[in-house]
């Protein structure tokens, strides 16, 4: 089965009309994108888009062999003209299965939004799955897929869990190339657009990339160990965060424990907790080492610094003479083994730092040892990460990626 993305953009295309934001100021020439369309084996287009034989040609192919027109999503704005000579557009009721003249099998996926999935079966057996802008299967849930799709299409960045719960049902496997679409204008184009969707285990397709189901193709490395640094308010929590949560099950490690009678601090705790995905389970503890050598789910540890405070604590290191006297050692020696459990876990892990020594220098001893010691935890626990961020002002810098 051949799949041709006309367009790979939002319902407005990118850049959005009379938009000003940065995103679309730069989303021009092989970044823009119009809105997402996918000509399948030349016989089946999925969502009609304005300059679709326009498109079409570009990439090669016409539309004059177009047997069926399937619409995934109400239209705002005027009606789109049919080009003469396609056949009406229409939707599919969900769960109704339709046969295509040209031998595809059609069956109508319900969305928990506006909207209908498609899952396209082709005459030689392969199977595709494509999701309307902003939707994600309703009921997968609990439920095992008969087997992974060979080609999934969906707004990976707008409902990565999406992603998460095509995962959990078996639907997604490791083989499956999984294809961003309806990209927006929250994702800077370029760079930070491949990173993203790397993350999720996704790529990004120019318009016009043509796809067949079933060959091989490099799936996205997903990095085993991610380090994110970053100052405070800085968004490293939040971009922590985001590297995980196309995936259906997180721990999510929280070392700064509670405060009693800390109410900001519980506020704060709440927050972050608001947002994190329902599937997710928190673990509050600074016990990481057998955290890290267990089999299971991705580990998202947040933050290294509060671990680091419990270890000081623990060595007694605040203390001169205490640190003179053997608390020195005995916090390396805790250093040391959180780091060989990092080089050693087969998990994949994410974990968060803050970046420190950017020219404050602490007015007490025990201040200058702990930013000390953070910096050399932080770079020792980068050396064996594949890939490590610095976010600055919610701007994710790569300070470190994996081999292309």
């Amino acid at each position: 089965m051949e799949l041709t993305l006309l367009g790979t953009g939002t319902p407005e295309g990118l850049p959005r009309p009379g938009c000003p934001c940065a995103a679309c100021a730069v989303s021009v020439g092989p970044l823009a994108r119009a809105a997402t369309a996918v000509l399948v084996d030349g016989a089946l287009l999925l969502d009609l888009t304005p300059g679709a034989v326009l498109a079409g040609a570009r990439a090669g192919h016409s539309l004059a062999g177009v047997r069926q027109v399937l619409l995934t999503h109400p239209h705002d704005g005027p009606p789109v003209e049919l080009p003469p000579g396609l056949p009406a557009a229409g939707r599919v009721p969900d769960g109704r299965e339709l046969s295509v003249i040209s031998g595809h099998r059609v069956r109508a996926v319900p969305m928990d939004a506006p909207g209908t999935g498609y899952e396209v079966t082709g005459p030689d057996g392969s199977r595709l799955l494509y999701l309307p802008p902003g939707g994600a299967p309703s009921g997968t849930n609990g439920t095992t897929a008969r087997r992974a799709y060979d080609v999934v299409l969906a707004d990976v960045l707008g409902r990565p869990e999406a992603l998460a719960r095509l995962r959990a049902s078996g639907a997604v496997g490791p083989a499956t190339d999984v294809i961003a679409v309806h990209v927006d204008h929250d994702t800077p184009p370029g760079r930070e657009l491949e990173r993203r969707c790397a993350a999720a285990g996704a790529r990004a397709v120019p318009d016009g990339t043509t796809v067949t189901a079933g060959d091989y193709h490099e799936v996205p490395d997903v990095p085993r160990r991610t380090l994110v640094l970053g100052g405070a308010r800085s968004g490293k929590s939040f971009e922590a965060e985001r590297r995980l949560e196309s995936f259906p099950e997180v721990v999510y490690v929280a070392t700064g424990g509670t405060r009693d009678g800390d109410a900001e601090w519980a506020q704060r705790v709440g927050l972050h907790r608001e947002r994190r995905p329902a599937g997710w389970r928190t673990v509050e503890t600074c016990e990481l080492v057998p955290l890290l050598e267990q089999a299971g789910p991705p580990l998202l540890i947040d933050c290294l610094a509060l671990w680091l405070t419990d270890a000081m604590d623990r060595a007694g290191a605040w203390d001169d003479s205490v640190w003179a006297a053997g608390g020195q050692k005995e916090l390396r020696r805790r250093m040391a083994d959180l780091v060989a459990a990092v080089r050693a876990t087969r998990r994949r892990t994410v974990l968060v730092s803050n970046e420190v020594g950017a020219g404050v220098v602490p007015a007490t001893a025990a201040g200058r040892r702990f930013r000390d010691e953070l910096g050399r935890l932080n770079n020792a626990v980068a050396g064996e990460c594949e890939h490590v961020l610095l976010v600055v002002a919610g701007q994710p810098l790569a300070l470190k990626e994996q081999p292309r």
